[in-house]
């Protein structure tokens, strides 16, 4: 894409956005044919051997991006990959275009920043320098599709040292300014600057009239209106770093922006999306499940969105940082397979550790499907490799790396190959496999007979069915589990089930894994010859943990306020000891002015 090299019409210094403001809908509009004689000049500039991209390109290529904060993961896998070059933090938030007062998107990390001709390979369509093995981005289209579906309009402001050199770099990626403007060719104008003796002085590699036509665009569709600033975008910056601002963000059908700032001041949210079904007992909990809460929170969706734990870089979402969560962490009786993908045999291929179990809210609620990472990056989040209506494999969870299959445009989905089809398969395998060894340590009746018959033995010797009941019912009042799934409010979920002690069923509820122990198990939870939890019991569980939560949710709220009570009277007991010490001072500087002799 080159440099501007005329200008376009004048912004009028109000704020400049296209008639129609849908995402879906704004690649619909009739371009004009370039005038003959456009082609002659091309063709007497030697500009007529290269090809030409038509504005309406960039909305296409966006189009890949069927969510938004798929096209979000792509900016934040940048900076990720700058953590090589001293990145320790990914800033997303909120701005004002103080034009039109409209929202905009800022990103902002503090990695290694581009020099001019990193910049331009940054706004080229299909240019990548990231050959490592370790790097995220690869196909050298994050930027223009992510910052595209997010917003019409982009500038990036960016700043780099190359040995004794400071360059300062402007971008202007404008699908406002090129549809306004009628062009029939993709034009980025920028402008760069360096320090020299201290100041910032305009760096110009060709005229000083393309610069000038270049700074006279920027000025017209961005939402900065000198150049003083544009230099102002740099201070917070540091020596080195990035900002990306995206405004002229897109709406939906009903005319409302389609990231919502509004509803929490510490998250982004997406409007538009359902909350799927669920019983009315389950409701509550499972909208609140992080597997839920990823399809609209930014906050939740980036908890998970890297595999690895960060050990010096953070991800600050409105100015708190996100908590990292890594879901195998968060499953009961976990299991490791090992799988190794029967790729070609010229090709070397390192077995793929896959660990499965159940999610700590089994069997209350059904979460379940494999998380599949590559290269660190989770590309697709509980996929249900099993058919939902099915009992087998409910609440079973997995998570595994992998980077011996190439993920989509998008990095939402993985290229439908061979091998992708193999994984799907032997995934699928997995779970019914681990679902028919470990089932009935949530609830369920064993599907092996021998455990079958040994389930019933230790039914008879509990003291029947009312013994179980009262022990399952003990277990409810007392047992919970802490999930970093759930949010704070609902971190608590009462267990029921079998416990397990290697293969073998035993009476004494001893656990099998991370000292997990299950006290007994009512006789409702099981239908006997299916296989099926009772749904009127899960139902009335569900209720009873709705109730807990709430009691629970008001002891905190005591504890908080006779916490901050006793603080207000250690602060009242510390003022009052003070105000002893003061009087016992004075009291005796005065006994002692009593004491001195007359003259």
């Amino acid at each position: 894409m080159p440099v501007a090299m005329a200008g376009g019409s004048s912004g009028g210094g109000g704020g400049q956005v296209l008639d129609c403001r849908s995402f879906w809908k704004a690649g619909a509009y009739e371009a004009p044919a370039a005038p003959t004689h456009e082609f002659q000049d091309a063709l007497e500039t030697g500009d007529f051997d290269r090809a030409r991209v038509h504005p309406k390109f960039l909305h296409t290529n966006a189009t890949s991006h069927k969510w938004a904060f798929g096209a979000i993961a792509e900016l934040l896998d940048n900076a990720v990959d700058e953590i090589n070059n001293g990145a320790t933090f990914i800033k997303v938030d909120k701005s004002i275009n103080l034009k039109d007062n409209s929202p905009m998107l800022l990103f902002q990390d503090d990695g290694g920043g581009m020099d001019p001709e990193g910049v331009r390979r940054c706004m080229s369509l299909g240019f990548s320098t990231k050959k490592s093995k370790n790097l995220i981005g690869q196909y050298g289209n994050g930027f223009k599709t992510s910052t595209m579906r997010l917003g019409a309009d982009a500038i990036v402001f960016t700043r780099a040292i190359r040995g004794s050199n400071v360059t300062l770099s402007i971008g202007l990626l404008s699908y406002t300014f090129l549809r306004r403007t009628m062009k029939d060719d993709i034009v980025v104008p920028m402008l760069d600057f360096k320090i020299q003796d201290g100041d910032i002085v305009p760096l110009v590699y060709g005229s000083q009239g393309d610069w000038d036509s270049s700074l006279k665009i920027i000025l017209d569709w961005s939402p900065f209106s000198s150049k003083e600033e544009l230099l102002q975008q740099f201070q917070d910056v540091g020596s080195h770093g990035t900002k990306v601002v995206v405004y002229n963000l897109w709406m939906n059908d009903d005319g409302l922006l389609e990231l919502d700032f509004e509803d929490d001041d510490e998250d982004i949210l997406l409007r538009d999306q359902g909350s799927g079904g669920a019983t009315k007992g389950q409701k509550e909990i499972v909208q609140q499940h992080i597997s839920h809460r990823l399809r609209f929170s930014l906050r939740a969706y980036t908890s998970i969105l890297y595999l690895k734990k960060f050990d010096n870089f953070r991800i600050i979402l409105r100015g708190k940082a996100v908590e990292q969560i890594c879901i195998t962490d968060e499953l009961k009786f976990k299991k490791v397979v090992t799988y190794k993908p029967q790729a070609a045999h010229d090709s070397q291929v390192v077995p793929v550790k896959v660990d499965v179990g159940f999610a700590k809210e089994a069997p209350i609620l059904g979460i379940f499907g494999m998380n599949v990472y590559h290269k660190n990056r989770l590309i697709m989040p509980f996929w249900k490799v099993l058919q939902e209506g099915s009992s087998r494999g409910r609440s079973v969870v997995g998570v595994l790396e992998a980077n011996f299959i190439e993920p989509a445009h998008d990095k939402q989905d993985f290229e439908r190959t061979p091998l992708f089809i193999r994984l799907e398969a032997k995934l699928r395998q997995i779970i019914v496999d681990f679902w028919k060894e470990k089932c009935h340590l949530i609830g369920y009746q064993p599907t092996d007979p021998h455990l079958r018959s040994q389930y019933k033995a230790t039914l008879k010797d509990s003291g029947g069915p009312a013994q179980v009941h009262h022990k399952a019912s003990s277990a409810r009042r007392t047992r919970g589990l802490s999930s970093n799934l759930l949010p704070e409010t609902y971190d608590d979920i009462a267990v029921v089930g079998l416990a397990n002690n290697g293969s073998h069923l035993q009476s004494s509820g001893q656990a099998e894994e991370n000292n997990m122990e299950l006290e007994g198990l009512d006789e409702d939870l099981v239908e006997f010859g299916s296989g099926v939890l009772d749904s009127n019991f899960i139902e009335k569980l569900s209720e009873e943990n709705i109730a807990l939560f709430s009691r629970r949710e008001e002891l905190r709220q005591r504890d908080t306020q006779l916490k901050r009570k006793i603080g207000d009277l250690v602060h009242e007991l510390e003022e009052t000891k003070r105000k002893c010490d003061q009087l016992a001072t004075e009291l005796k500087v005065r006994k002692n002015k009593q004491n001195l002799p007359s003259m």
